[in-house]
């Protein structure tokens, strides 16, 4: 039996205004560098289930299964589509708003069980792609969330082919951007990067770990290759894209930003702010087409493992500890 509804007015209205609430109580820092999350200290809070495991939704991530591309070019397509997955600049409209990446459904390009965004998920685990919440090209009025996809899984099971003679994955991941969230138009390089990354995550590829620690030595590894992609993008030409990945970069000091929020911590969420805005200035000299970008990406790229000290040091104190990050969410989450 079809269990689908369609939405009457006044609800879709409501959940649209729940969005606007939604994002500006979550905050965002696409491309204007980093902001505090007010009530919320951690993004991620936001949509973890009820009856999830938030300590272990908060505290630890996938593993990724990342097949490694022996050709060089097809390696740096994967690393240009790795960064813009894990980028808030990608998506548009309220997901945009809200911080959503593509990896936020998809932890570590796998499925997120865990994951319930008000007005867009039915069970945990399922998102509504055709709710107008998300998209003014193909919200459909009707209420018909559907499960996460794996994209590490068996690729018969994914809905869009992925062999590459077919090209079908890349008009689809053109369509989701633009279309189901509203996005702005992605360079060419990021939208081949995005299918060049689906298809090399493969379950053949899983760690013997199904998870790792989440804290600052991942998300800083994170955003060294974000960058070294972005040289890599500026060196050719490709402005465009150079700055998309500083974007990619900059969402993942943001991840280490909110939970750096407590006075004791002060000192380091200053320096990474700071280093957060010498991003910025790249970014503005890549749109500017000045000769020094790549050297500030560069001089970034050297000072970042004394900024990775100092941010691993204080990290115990910070809400990548387990026990702290256990007391904000009893006091913060409902029920």
């Amino acid at each position: 039996m079809d269990r689908r509804r369609r939405r009457p007015a006044t609800e879709l209205a409501g959940l649209f205004l729940c969005g606007l609430v939604l994002a500006s109580t979550v905050g965002a820092f696409p491309a204007h560098g980093l902001t505090s999350l007010g009530d919320a200290p951690i993004r991620g809070m936001l949509w973890v289930a009820k009856g999830a495991d938030p300590v272990r939704a908060l505290a630890s991530a996938p593993t990724e299964c990342l097949r490694r591309a022996a050709d060089p070019a097809l390696a740096a397509s994967v690393e240009i589509g790795r960064a813009a997955f894990r980028s808030t600049t990608l998506l548009g409209g309220q997901a945009g708003r809200a911080g959503i990446t593509c990896e936020t459904c998809h932890r570590g390009g796998r499925s997120n069980p865990d994951f319930l965004f008000p007005g867009v998920s039915g069970a945990p685990g399922t998102a509504d792609v055709t709710s107008s919440l998300f998209s003014s090209h193909r919200g459909n009025g009707v209420v018909d969330p559907k499960p996460i996809p794996d994209l590490s899984g068996p690729k018969a099971r994914l809905k869009v082919s992925q062999a590459p003679a077919e090209q079908a994955l890349e008009p689809f991941i053109h369509g989701l951007i633009t279309e189901e969230f509203d996005g702005p138009e992605p360079s060419p390089a990021v939208r081949q990067g995005l299918a060049d990354y689906v298809r090399a995550l493969s379950p053949a590829a899983c760690p013997a770990k199904p998870r790792e620690r989440l804290g600052v030595t991942l998300l800083m590894a994170d955003t060294r290759r974000a960058l070294t992609a972005a040289r890599r993008s500026a060196d050719i030409g490709d402005s465009a894209t150079a700055i998309a990945m500083i974007g990619g970069a900059r969402s993942r000091l943001g991840l280490i930003d909110e939970r750096y929020a407590a006075p004791r911590l002060a000192r380091a969420r200053a320096d990474l702010r700071a280093a957060d805005r010498r991003l910025a200035a790249a970014q503005t000299a890549l749109h500017d087409h000045r000769p020094d970008a790549t050297a500030q990406i560069a001089a970034w790229l050297t000072a970042s493992r004394a900024l990775e000290a100092e941010l691993a040091a204080r990290q115990s104190a910070s809400l990548f500890d387990p026990a702290r990050l256990a007391a904000s969410v009893k006091r913060r989450l409902p029920g």
